[in-house]
């Protein structure tokens, strides 16, 4: 199960040798920390030609996972969760993040839990009649979060399915202490990997400190000092708007 939200993320067979993962563990580019699955495929078929037994391939994963369990820790009990929605169409957090945030409705009101959406747009799916239990037509912004957030109570609130707008809005909470405050947990994507990959250097800090390569970069905001930092970083360079994930 995934370390950081204790979600699935595969499965096997006890007594057989199957076992699958709901992900593609030769993605590239990106870290190569799940290529072990490729060793213990081959390792499982050179064990059954060598002994003739048909064997799980528990002893084998549990050279690579820490942990692992057959039984996925319970997750907390939640009865209400706050969604922040998609907003506003814009370049970057339209249509696609309507869909994932329907999807994530339609997730959280099969496990019972009572739904909570705050989008001020009218034109999306995931304001549509049916969906949420409840929709606050509100501009995501840091007072009408916490607006809703004393008013309804909820036990977690998700931040990833509202594009740029709902991540900004949620990292102002964090840093004022409005999640704790009133006592409310975040779900999914946590708050330190949201900042990390808000911030590029500190993004490029945590590639380095697992040991993965990554483009050098400097972030300039004249002419003179782009200049300078093009000459650091080597030709040929990219030069592009940094901080501006929403379309700007």
């Amino acid at each position: 199960y995934n370390a950081n939200d204790k979600t699935n993320e595969g499965v096997m067979h006890k007594s057989k040798p199957f076992f699958s993962v709901q992900f593609h563990p030769e993605a590239r580019a990106g870290p190569h920390d799940t290529e072990f699955l490729f060793d213990v495929f081959l390792e499982s078929i050179a064990n059954q030609k060598k002994t003739g037994e048909i064997q799980s391939v528990a002893p084998l994963l549990n050279k690579y996972c820490v942990n692992l369990e057959t039984q996925l820790p319970k997750p907390p009990k939640l009865n209400k969760v706050v969604v922040l929605g998609s907003g506003g169409l814009s370049i970057g957090q339209a249509g696609e993040f309507d869909y994932s945030g329907s999807q994530a409705i339609k997730a959280l009101k099969e496990e019972g839990i009572y739904t909570v959406l705050i989008n001020p747009n009218i034109a999306t799916v995931q304001t549509s009649r049916g969906l949420a239990d409840k929709v606050y037509f509100l501009p995501v912004n840091v007072e009408n979060v916490i607006k809703v957030m004393k008013n309804e109570r909820p036990d977690g609130i998700l931040l990833t399915f509202g594009g740029q707008t709902a991540l900004n809005c949620g990292t102002q909470l964090h840093a004022m202490g409005a999640f704790e405050e009133n006592n409310v947990k975040v779900l999914g994507t946590p708050i330190s990997s949201i900042l990390d990959t808000e911030d590029r250097e500190r993004f490029n800090s945590r590639l380095a400190e697992i040991g993965e390569p990554f483009a050098r970069s400097e972030a300039v905001s004249n002419v003179e000092d782009a200049i300078v930092a093009a000459k650091n970083v080597g030709y040929p360079v990219i030069v592009r708007a940094a901080f501006a994930l929403g379309g700007l």
